[in-house]
């Protein structure tokens, strides 16, 4: 029982670290009202295993804060993150095509919100969904969508027991 919750543990914190480093690493095209960040392809993780939750959770919140954002931004991105990652979690018994539904809907509800109101951008909120609806399609409609299909290979490997 220990070693589960290590396990869950250990692979938390990794996704929330590989989150942050994708986000560092592609910070130009990761923060902003135009963005495709490359770590919300992770949030296809939940279909693989629930410790995927957190740490996409605790991923968006570190990098938000590390991206320099503002507290509204740290506190609804994360929370989107959030609601995205439990969404796919729900619905890895339907389909794993649907899994990067939930995030990218989440997104498209939350950030246009936060970017207007937030940080007062100055486009209005429809631009702003098709620019935070195509940035989540492109990373975690396409870009989560492989890695779905390339890690399924090797679920019973990487995600054992979690």
């Amino acid at each position: 029982m220990r070693e589960n919750k290590v396990q869950f543990m250990t692979q938390a914190a990794m996704i929330a670290a590989i989150y942050v480093v994708l986000c560092i690493v592609f910070e130009p095209i990761s923060y902003g009202a135009i963005q495709t960040r490359v770590a919300e392809a992770l949030t296809v993780l939940p279909f693989f295993t629930p410790a995927a939750v957190p740490g996409l959770f605790i991923g968006c919140l570190a990098a938000n804060l590390l991206g320099g954002g503002i507290l509204l931004d740290v506190a609804f991105g994360s929370v989107a993150t959030l609601i995205g990652a439990v969404g796919t979690y729900l619905l890895r018994k339907k389909s794993r095509y649907l899994a990067p539904l939930p995030p990218i809907v989440a997104n498209v509800l939350i950030i246009p919100f936060v970017l207007r109101y937030g940080y007062g951008d100055p486009l209005p909120i429809p631009f702003l969904m098709g620019t935070v609806g195509l940035g989540e399609i492109l990373s975690c409609g396409m870009m989560g969508t492989v890695l779905l299909v390339v890690l399924s290979r090797y679920k019973k490997v990487l995600f054992k027991a979690a």
